[in-house]
C-alpha cells in the first residue's frame, strides 16, 4: 500500500500516529499546493466536501486558516462554537461523533482534553483533526516544519531549540524533531516535570511507528 493510500481517512490526533515517510509526504504535498497557489492555479481537491470545526478554545488565527483553507480547496467549513455544541455536557461525546459523521467529511477540533479527542475520533466514521489540545498542537508543528525546511531547504541534521512553557507545543515538537532526528533542546520558562510522563510522548521518543 502507497503512503497516500495509507493515509486516506486517517485521523490527526497527535503526531506519533505517523511514521516519518507519512509526515514527509503530507509536507511534500502541502509544498505542491503551495506553488499551485503561487502559480494561480485552481486546485480543488475537496470541492463538495464539509469540514465542521469545533472551538471550545477561540483562536483567531487556527479559524481563520483552517476556513480559509478547505475554502481554497473546493469545500466549505462549519463554525461550532463552545455555545453550539457542548462536547460530552450535553450529550455523550460518542453520540456527538456518531451525529456529525452523518453530516460533515471531516471534523476539525481545538479543545481541552487530548482524552475527549481521542474519543471523539474513536466514535467518528470520518476523520477528525486535533487543531490544539492542552498536552499536543500537531498541525502547528507540520506548519512549523515546513517554514524550516523552506528557509533551511531540509530538516535533516539540523539542531531545534525552543524557549517557552512545557507545554502541548513543546510535547509536539519533541515528537517532531524526533522522527526527523534532529537535535532538540528545550529551555522552559516554568517547570516541565511531566512532559516525559504523557505516554505517546514516551513511547514516540523510543520508536517510530510501522
Amino acid at each position: 500500500m502507497s503512503v497516500k493510500e495509507n493515509l486516506k481517512g486517517r485521523s490527526l490526533l497527535t503526531l506519533a500516529d505517523f511514521s516519518k515517510q507519512e509526515i514527509t509526504y503530507v509536507l511534500e504535498l502541502a509544498d505542491q499546493i503551495k506553488q499551485k497557489r503561487k502559480n494561480g492555479e485552481v486546485y480543488e481537491p475537496l470541492k463538495g466536501k464539509t469540514l465542521g470545526m469545533i472551538f471550545e478554545k477561540s483562536s483567531t488565527r487556527t479559524r481563520v486558516s483552517f476556513e480559509t483553507g478547505i475554502y481554497q480547496l473546493g469545500g466549505s467549513g462549519l463554525f461550532l462554537s463552545a455555545n453550539d455544541i457542548q462536547l460530552g455536557r450535553g450529550e455523550p461525546i460518542s453520540d456527538t461523533a456518531k451525529v456529525l459523521s452523518g453530516y460533515l467529511d471531516g471534523i476539525m477540533i481545538r479543545t481541552f482534553s487530548q482524552q475527549d479527542v481521542e474519543e471523539l475520533a474513536d466514535n467518528a466514521s470520518i476523520p477528525v483533526i486535533n487543531g490544539l489540545t492542552d498536552d499536543y498542537h500537531p498541525c502547528q508543528v507540520l506548519a512549523d516544519l515546513q517554514t524550516i525546511k523552506e528557509e533551511k531547504g531540509k530538516l535533516e541534521g539540523l539542531k531545534l531549540a525552543y524557549i517557552g512553557d512545557g507545554n502541548n507545543m513543546a510535547h509536539s515538537l519533541m515528537i517532531g524533531a524526533a522522527r526527523w532526528e534532529l537535535m532538540f533542546q528545550l529551555r522552559p520558562l516554568k517547570d516541565t516535570s511531566q512532559i516525559l510522563r504523557l505516554p505517546q510522548l514516551q513511547k514516540t521518543l523510543q520508536k517510530e511507528p510501522k
